[in-house]
């Protein structure tokens, strides 16, 4: 299971998807980084995404493990901040490689 913290946008371009794909990466994102941990999410989504936009979204899904073999785990600031850094030009086969549909987990406030 992988989680990715969302604003409110990025939630309605999923919601389009059919909650089936992440949306394309903007020109100053290079990168689609989903979480290994709930935690983590929550805490992006609550302290960086509620700030930013007023509502912050946790999602998880599931990925092909033989897709996600071809990347490193990055730590990101801490032992429990734990994510892949998949490149923004690799985000359609990462939307390929997704089982079943992406759930919303919880959102803020």
């Amino acid at each position: 299971m992988l989680w990715r913290p969302i604003g409110p946008a990025e939630l309605r371009l999923i919601e389009e998807s059919g909650m089936r794909e992440f949306p394309p990466r903007l020109a100053d994102q290079p990168i689609f980084y989903p979480v290994l941990s709930e935690d983590y999410a929550i805490k992006m989504a609550r302290d960086w995404n509620v700030p930013a936009s007023g509502k912050g979204f946790v999602t998880r899904f599931r990925v092909r493990r033989a897709f996600l073999d071809r990347y490193e785990i990055r730590e990101a600031g801490g032992r429990s901040h734990l994510e892949y850094w998949i490149p923004a030009e690799e985000l359609a086969d990462f939307n390929a490689a997704i089982i079943g549909e992406i759930e919303v987990f919880a959102s803020f406030p």
